[in-house]
């Protein structure tokens, strides 16, 4: 269990002490959310098949809470091989409706059409360089230096530009929102409380 206050002292605003000694936001503490937070969440994904993965998994998010894809995420991959973006891309009607029978996954009509046109998207986007430089190219200048998460934005220059430009590609389902997201989620940003142990983990930002 997340402790809000130990030994060591009461934490700073916006972080708890875990039972670990070390400080995460709320949202962190606790479970699965602790795990994917410690290990995974802001580190770079430079790769063509992480990014679509976790491109998808943002679309499916919208309106959920980010705990419901995780507890669904090795369902999610499994009902679309893997990610693998070729393959995908090359998904039918049938494999529309079988995924509308999955119960592993979430069954919404709208996102899987979404998540089989982002595979043809990212294959086109190869000509021009693929999906990883496309999105990376729209990495700030500066990141959020947040003490809460009140202070963490949910949007900004570069998200609302990043998802006109992947519109302009064909792809759907990368609001500005849904864009930061996928930005904090694979380093391209740094909202990481600047209490928290993981701050500058990313090693993108110093």
């Amino acid at each position: 269990m997340a402790e809000t206050n130990t030994a060591e002292g009461t934490p700073p605003p916006g972080v708890v002490r875990g039972d670990d000694g070390l400080l995460r936001p709320v949202w962190a503490a606790e479970g699965l959310m602790r795990e994917y937070y410690d290990t995974e969440w802001g580190l770079p994904v430079r790769d063509e098949q992480g990014l679509f993965e976790r491109l998808s998994l943002e679309a499916f998010q919208s309106g959920l809470s980010w705990a419901t894809i995780l507890r669904k995420r090795e369902n999610f991959r499994a009902a679309f091989a893997g990610f693998d973006p070729e393959t995908v891309a090359a998904f039918g009607e049938d494999d529309v409706e079988r995924l509308l029978g999955d119960a592993g996954i979430i069954r919404n009509r709208a996102k899987i059409r979404a998540t089989i046109n982002n595979a043809a998207a990212t294959l086109e986007l190869r000509a021009e360089g693929g999906l990883p430089d496309f999105i990376w190219s729209f990495q700030p200048e500066v990141t959020p230096t947040p003490s809460t998460m009140a202070e963490v934005p949910t949007t900004s220059p570069e998200s609302i530009a990043l998802s006109k430009a992947l519109r302009k590609k064909g792809f759907s389902f990368v609001g500005p929102t849904t864009m930061f997201a996928l930005m904090e989620a694979v380093g391209i940003v740094d909202t990481h409380l600047v209490d928290s142990h993981r701050r500058g983990s990313s090693g993108v930002w110093t």
